[in-house]
């Protein structure tokens, strides 16, 4: 019986799966029909004129550039954070740390989403202009537009990075809890110091488990929706200079056109919602063939 529920569950799953793909699919070609436009290359965002022209360039290059800049921003710090509530932290200082930690994840987006927009992008124009004037250079930080509120991708990719990381934190905490003592025994008793011990027994053993916090972190960042919606000033212009306004990400767009668009604005926004599930479906795919390539490592089957 226990068998043929869990069976029965994980087909039902995948029904669903398979209905909202085939329901998506369904309000795209709709939607693609009648665009005069496009749809991988234009900038714009016009369905509901008297000629639909749509696409989805800007909201892809906005979507993975914001999760790339909270990934890069948050991973690092997480494992870190991690790494010293397991193996460094005193126990009377590891749990109200991490109960501190887990908490944040409690906050509802929209928390964040105004902490962002009355906090961090005030705050922001010293950051911005210390990188402008350091790293310019790199074209990317070369603030072309000056005087205005730095509601970026930059901004967002940093209130993304707060916002994922309790989950990245906690998954990867629990992975390190469960490296084998003997392993971590057996590395001291060998002369290894506390890092050289983390280095060759802790962090290969929870190296399945990092990459599967950070897809977690990833597929939130993909398609938070009310803190970016909150912080980012949209436009329609694909711009490499992560330190001027505009932008624009999928979940962005559809939280904020969906309720004034007309009948096929919003078969463009299902199309655009489409996408994004194809790139939520890929990067999960991506993070369970990294793994299943890591199975020489202890624990990475579970």
């Amino acid at each position: 019986m226990f068998f043929n529920l869990s069976r029965g569950s994980g087909i039902l799953l995948l029904v669903v799966m398979a209905a909202i793909a085939g329901f998506l699919a369904y309000r795209s070609s709709i939607a693609l029909s009648g665009n005069t436009g496009n749809f991988l290359t234009t900038f714009e965002w016009t369905p509901d004129a008297a000629e639909p022209k749509f696409g989805i360039a800007v909201l892809v290059f906005g979507t993975l550039v914001s999760a790339l800049i909270a990934m890069v921003i948050a991973v690092p710090i997480a494992v870190g954070i991690a790494l010293f509530i397991s193996h460094y932290a005193p126990r009377r200082i590891a749990q109200p740390f991490a109960y501190l930690v887990d908490l944040l994840a409690a906050v509802p987006s929209i928390v964040y989403g105004l902490w962002g927009v009355l906090f961090l992008v005030p705050h922001m124009d010293g950051l911005s202009s210390w990188m402008d004037q350091y790293l310019s250079w790199t074209y990317i930080f070369d603030q072309t537009k000056s005087g205005v509120p730095p509601r970026t991708l930059f901004t967002v990719g940093i209130l993304l990075a707060i916002m994922i990381l309790p989950i990245i934190t906690a998954v990867s905490r629990e992975v390190f809890r469960q490296v084998p003592r003997m392993h971590e025994e057996a590395a001291l008793a060998l002369g290894a110091t506390r890092w050289e011990m983390i280095r060759t027994a802790v962090l290969p053993f929870g190296r399945p488990g990092i990459i599967s916090a950070s897809m977690l972190g990833l597929g939130r960042a993909l398609g938070e929706t009310i803190a970016v919606a909150t912080v980012l000033s949209t436009n329609s212009i694909l711009s490499l200079h992560l330190l001027d306004p505009g932008g624009g990400t999928f979940a962005q767009n559809i939280a904020l056109k969906f309720n004034e668009a007309q009948p096929f604005g919003r078969d463009a926004l299902m199309a655009s919602g489409l996408v994004l599930f194809v790139i939520t479906l890929l990067v999960n795919g991506a993070a369970r063939l990294i793994i299943a390539r890591r199975k020489e490592y202890s624990g990475a089957n579970s």
